[in-house]
């Protein structure tokens, strides 16, 4: 047997999405010209799928940071901040994310997803039992798989569901509940509600965690995510997060309500044996959180301009995933079509997401746009006229979707 046996199916799925053109997934950008722009060999191209949704990236004041602590530190850390220390904008940062959100501590990570993995791998010890939502991000479902807790599934957005689970489970003996759901969506862009989550954990003294990476700087009076827009910041236990959507640059953090947290710093196998944030990195998304403090116009503007889509998407009668919001995911009817439609808007001039099995809910098919507050008025406009176009020739895209298919399964 040869050692790539195991991903014959998947291979035939990617062969058969390549018949149609360019691979969704092995996209090349020439340059990137600013946080709505980019070029394809001398195709200029509108991006709609970048989670860049605060438009960040080319801000001044983050881009000469990050330059900056270049020039002061070199380009890497070469090591853990066990092993080889912290630097000072490590610990700057943390103190200002603690701040900004009234948490009593603060922990950042290379990555979001080294987040979740590092984070929930520790809190959730043998005796203990994790509670997670059905729709969760595979950072959070490897997270659970490397916890020696076991893990219970509930329903989608259910604190219902949740309820009636923890009364199932009773008294956990010797141990605790952790419950880790998301604020928005990163798929769907579906909301959480949190406050009845928070309602749930408290009648059975269970602590909540939310992964806020797609919700951190979009909403609440400050950006601190949804858990403050609902008004329950202060009941949460564990908030974490991702430096690579509205703050800008690579790597993660996890917050908490509970001193203790500290402690878990000497615990965390994925923070304690790999290399910490660069410091181009760590300046950049220190920047972006003076931004996301100071600036409430970019939420304005975003908020605006997902109105603005959202509602001209189902004008043409699109079938969308949730409500208006920065993530704005189109179901489709299966995925040969998706990827047939995704490379058409491609050709025309716009960049969004393909998502497809295993990694969407439900097993749906998906266009997905992440808007940015960069986006004018008249990006949306254009957005929304390639979408009309693209449907006027739906005809003969279902037609060459099909004919693609056919011509894989002979």
């Amino acid at each position: 047997m040869d050692i790539f046996d195991k991903f014959s199916s998947l291979q035939f799925r990617s062969d058969l999405v390549q018949r149609l053109g360019v691979d969704p997934f092995g996209v090349k950008f020439d340059r990137i010209l600013n946080a709505s722009q980019g070029l394809i060999g001398n195709r200029e191209i509108l991006l709609a799928g970048t989670n860049n949704y605060l438009g960040l990236t080319f801000d001044p004041d983050c881009m000469d940071a990050a330059i900056a602590a270049i020039n002061k530190h070199g380009t890497g850390t070469t090591g853990s901040r066990i092993a080889n220390g912290s630097y000072e904008e490590h610990v700057d940062l943390e103190n200002a994310l603690a701040a900004h959100t009234g948490m009593a501590s603060a922990i950042v990570f290379s990555t979001g997803y080294q987040t979740n993995l590092a984070a929930i791998a520790t809190l959730a010890g043998p005796k203990d039992v994790l509670f997670i939502d059905a729709d969760s991000h595979a950072c959070i479902i490897d997270g659970c798989r490397l916890s020696a807790a076991p893990t219970i599934r509930f329903r989608h957005n259910s604190p219902a569901d949740l309820d009636k689970r923890l009364t199932r489970q009773g008294e956990i003996k010797d141990g605790i509940a952790l419950v880790v759901i998301e604020g928005m969506y990163s798929m769907f862009g579906d909301k959480a509600p949190i406050a009845e989550f928070v309602e749930v954990c408290a009648r059975h003294g269970a602590y909540l965690y939310i992964d806020e990476a797609h919700s951190f700087g979009i909403f609440g009076e400050t950006g601190c995510g949804l858990a403050q827009a609902e008004g329950v910041l202060d009941k949460v236990d564990f908030i974490s997060g991702t430096f690579s959507k509205s703050l800008a640059s690579i790597g993660g953090f996890c917050l908490s309500r509970h001193k203790n947290f500290e402690i878990t710093r000497k615990a965390m196998r994925a923070y304690m044996f790999t290399a910490s944030p660069t410091p181009s990195n760590i300046a950049a998304a220190r920047a972006a959180l003076d931004k996301i403090a100071s600036m409430p116009n970019l939420r304005t503007a975003l908020a605006e301009r997902a109105a603005q889509l959202h509602s001209g998407l189902k004008a043409l009668g699109f079938d969308l995933c949730a409500g208006a919001g920065p993530i704005i995911a189109i179901r489709r009817p299966n995925e040969v079509l998706a990827a047939t439609e995704w490379n058409w808007l491609l050709e025309n001039g716009l960049y969004v997401n393909l998502a497809v099995p295993p990694g969407t809910p439900q097993s749906s098919s998906l266009l997905r746009i992440s808007l940015s507050a960069s986006h004018t008025k008249e990006d949306i406009e254009r957005i929304i006229s390639i979408f009309t176009k693209m449907k006027s020739n739906s005809g003969a895209l279902m037609a060459k979707a099909q004919s693609v298919l056919q011509a894989g399964t002979q």
